[in-house]
């Protein structure tokens, strides 16, 4: 396969790996529920959804190793602990909600069987696929993205052109910051240090040794995955926003539309009724090819955490697809509301994972890791809580952290730690 060409597939299939079941059904709705207030949603989806996650790739690319890579500096048993956790959570959360989600929406409208029968079918072709994970990269890239991204760019399309849009007045006090939470719920920067872990050892499958060669094609790899996710997801906000509005359910409009709903809305109304089969389809590929890779980056850690043994890579994924049809048979909504206290914890310490590990050496230091990090961990402590206690036992607390309302209290002192630190050392040098 020539240069040009294995780029393309790589992107493409590090653009269908991260496109899952949160990454198609939040934007609509999303988009939806902001209104007027669409484009500062959209913005602040992109930073989380779209930005974060491509530096993960980036992140990968530079390091060219595992998980374990990205978070070595802080210490061995944290990075270890954080891989383990990581790697449960792939498993217990975004993993089981792809195989939800196509049930939702592509089994049982036409079928009516129900999840369990499912999640077994599902995660048996997962495992198939898992199991013949050299040929990852070539089957999504080459295959099931195209007809994803063709399906997408369709509904996108019609649904703007044919829309009148009257968009309703958004329900976001403050949406860049709803657009960045919910940038969070899509998963993809856990995604990113999941996923590159895939790329790096599929390319490593492949015959490439040269650090270089790899790292220039994961770099414009990551950038043609961007760029897909940047526009299909900005696509889907704004049609979510013009178009919603137009859409009927049961016949009347609904002001509680649900994200499954308002999907197929829009898919049969600009479609029309084979809209729902495109639909079903775009579920079911969008939602597998994220559960393939979610599974393959598990299998490939343990397998290295065991020496390299196949046997450990075979028994990971058998695990994890056995976990998946378990939790897999929750509704879609409910997996969703579960997720969001484990986002707020581990996510804010993803995001400085990623953006230390792509900042230069001389800035990121073991002891710059070391701090940011566990500043990071303290200050999204009230966040996580929020989610889990009353939020009025907390006021006394987030009252005095900067952006704590928002449920983003780690940003400004992970930033203020980053520089303190950096200008101690250097004062020190001097």
């Amino acid at each position: 396969m020539n240069k040009t060409k294995e780029i393309l597939v790589t992107g493409f299939a590090l653009f269908s790996l991260f496109f899952g079941a949160g990454n198609l059904l939040l934007p609509p709705l999303l988009g939806y529920n902001a209104g007027d207030n669409w484009f500062w949603v959209t913005l602040g989806f992109m930073i989380t959804a779209v930005v974060i996650p491509i530096l993960g790739i980036l992140a990968h690319a530079k390091l060219q190793g595992t998980l374990y890579d990205l978070g070595k500096k802080v210490s061995p048993t944290f990075s270890l602990l954080y891989c383990v956790i990581i790697y449960i959570i792939s498993i217990a959360i975004p993993s089981p909600r792809t195989a939800s989600a196509t049930h939702e929406i592509a089994i049982h409208p036409f079928l009516g069987t129900s999840p369990l029968i499912t999640s077994c079918c599902y995660f048996a072709l997962v495992l198939i696929f898992v199991l013949n994970r050299s040929k990852v990269l070539n089957l999504v890239g080459k295959y099931l993205t195209p007809f994803i991204v063709l399906i997408l760019v369709l509904v996108i399309g019609i649904g703007l052109f044919s829309s009148d849009m009257i968009m309703n007045p958004s329900m976001f006090k403050t949406p860049v910051v709803s657009g960045l939470l919910e940038g969070y719920q899509t998963f993809d920067a856990i995604g990113a240090v999941v996923v590159g872990g895939v790329v790096i050892i599929s390319l490593n499958l492949k015959g490439y040794s040269s650090y270089t060669d790899k790292k220039e094609l994961i770099k414009k790899a990551g950038f043609i995955a961007g760029t897909g996710l940047f526009i299909i997801y900005a696509g889907l906000i704004s049609v979510g926003a013009f178009y919603g509005s137009e859409i009927l359910v049961d016949g009347t409009l609904s002001n509680d539309m649900q994200r499954a709903n308002l999907l197929r809305g829009i898919s049969i109304a600009t479609l029309g009724n084979i809209g729902a089969v495109f639909l079903s389809v775009l579920v079911a590929l969008a939602c597998f090819t994220t559960a393939v890779a979610i599974i393959t980056g598990t299998a490939d850690y343990f397998k290295g955490l065991f020496k390299n043994s196949q046997k450990a890579y075979i028994i990971t994924a058998v695990i994890s697809c056995l976990f998946g049809v378990l939790v897999g048979q929750l509704d879609f909504h409910s997996i969703i509301v579960i997720a969001l206290p484990v986002l707020m914890f581990i996510y804010p310490i993803t995001i400085v994972l990623i953006l230390l590990n792509i900042a230069p050496k001389k800035l990121t230091t073991p002891v710059v890791f070391k701090i940011v990090v566990l500043i990071t961990f303290i200050f999204s402590i009230p966040d996580f809580l929020q989610f889990i206690i009353d939020k009025k036992q907390l006021v006394s607390v987030t009252n005095l952290i900067p952006l704590s309302k928002h449920h983003l209290g780690w940003v400004v002192p992970a930033i203020l730690s980053f520089v303190v630190v950096n200008i101690i050392k250097t004062s020190r040098r001097n």
